[in-house]
């Protein structure tokens, strides 16, 4: 795996597949039981990935719960929001966010009453700059939402500084840290965020389907989630059909019978960065960049994420030159045990604890052989 570029996809680390073999393993011998032991113990671990998943990021008990992935982490809370919050309001949001969030706002704007406005890239620029953002950003805006680091460039934004905006007009500041946790420290301790979306994958190393939404304490409270179920209550064995009553903390966001498979699949993941560390994992990731700036730089290649560390996440994307068809240059490389890919015309690499030094050479010997 040493020349594994894939970060801002999946993510893997050292002992993975034995991790992942022995945490399902284990699952498997609980669901199987021939006892009524299933429930507690799988709703445990479900737990236990939560507990993890708040101490990463600093958030307080009983705000936050699983979600399947950040889409449908966003229509819980949307759906869950009092109507004057957002009805005849503007939803902020930048051209660079991640796509699948875009569909789903544009979908339910004549719904709920706000306007999507997305405010573009500048001409001949790469991302949203964050003057943009704050211009763009008034008394008007219901909502924004933050892309924290951008999957097709790995700009980084100053998350600290809009939400401190947000909360000074009165907006409400949802932050998708998708492509950020786990290689960029981030905590709600630094960034007053109102709301917390994102999935275990890439620099978390989980599995797909395991998401969180993590929602401020005091607007728990005010959200009542259309999308609702057994979960959703305090007692979720209460079934009375007349007496249906949202749990007090973030499990209201919850529904039908929880999926617990991915979160726990995902558990060996989130230890496994904890126990490295955020700052190790990104002093390590950062060496790796630079040597990927240099070798993009030796070849003369148009690099498309910021250079300076702290506006970039964990990624490097440069522009293939117009000769290479992108489908045939990773083909290509895959052959070789390169493993990255494309967005179009860019390149995304990622380089993290499995990527080995020398795999950036090799890289860069194989590109120069493509052109």
């Amino acid at each position: 795996m040493s020349g594994y570029f894939l970060y801002h996809s999946i993510g893997t680390f050292p002992g993975k597949a034995a991790r992942m073999s022995e945490a399902l393993a284990s699952f498997s011998a609980l669901w199987s039981a021939e006892d009524d032991g299933q429930w507690p113990a799988a709703l445990g671990l479900r737990q236990r990935f939560i507990d993890l998943w708040r101490g990463l990021i600093d958030a307080p008990e009983g705000t936050l719960t699983t979600a399947e992935n950040v889409t449908t982490a966003l229509y819980s809370l949307i759906g869950g929001l009092p109507d004057g919050m957002l009805r005849g309001k503007r939803l902020l949001v930048a051209a660079d966010c991640f796509p699948s969030l875009h569909f789903l706002l544009a979908g339910l704007q004549s719904r709920f009453g706000f306007t999507l406005d997305t405010v573009p890239l500048r001409p001949g620029e790469m991302w949203v700059r964050d003057e943009d953002m704050l211009e763009r950003w008034g008394s008007d805006v219901g909502l924004a939402l933050l892309t924290l680091v951008s999957s097709t460039t790995s700009h980084r934004i100053d998350a600290a500084r809009l939400a401190a905006h947000g909360r000074a007009v009165g907006s409400l500041v949802v932050v998708d840290i998708t492509q950020a946790v786990g290689v960029a420290p981030f905590s709600l301790k630094d960034v007053d965020a109102d709301v917390v979306i994102s999935t275990s994958l890439k620099w978390l190393c989980g599995a797909s389907g395991a998401g969180i939404l993590q929602v401020r304490p005091d607007l728990i409270g005010q959200c009542q989630p259309e999308l609702r179920g057994w979960f959703s209550q305090d007692n979720p064995f209460s079934w009375d059909l007349d007496r249906f009553a949202y749990a007090g903390d973030a499990r209201r966001f919850d529904h039908g019978t929880p999926s617990v498979l991915a979160a726990i699949a995902s558990i060996p993941g989130l230890e496994w960065a904890i126990e490295r560390g955020v700052e190790t994992i990104s002093a390590e990731n950062r060496a790796l960049a630079h040597a990927i700036l240099a070798g993009a730089d030796a070849l003369g290649w148009t690099i498309l994420s910021p250079r300076a560390d702290g506006e970039r996440g964990g990624s490097v994307m440069l522009r293939l030159p117009e000769q290479l068809q992108p489908a045939a240059a990773i083909a290509n490389l895959r052959q070789q045990g390169l493993f990255c890919d494309a967005r179009g015309s860019t390149l995304r690499l990622s380089p993290g604890a499995v990527t080995a030094p020398e795999a950036i050479d090799r890289l860069f010997a194989a590109l120069r052989g493509l052109q």
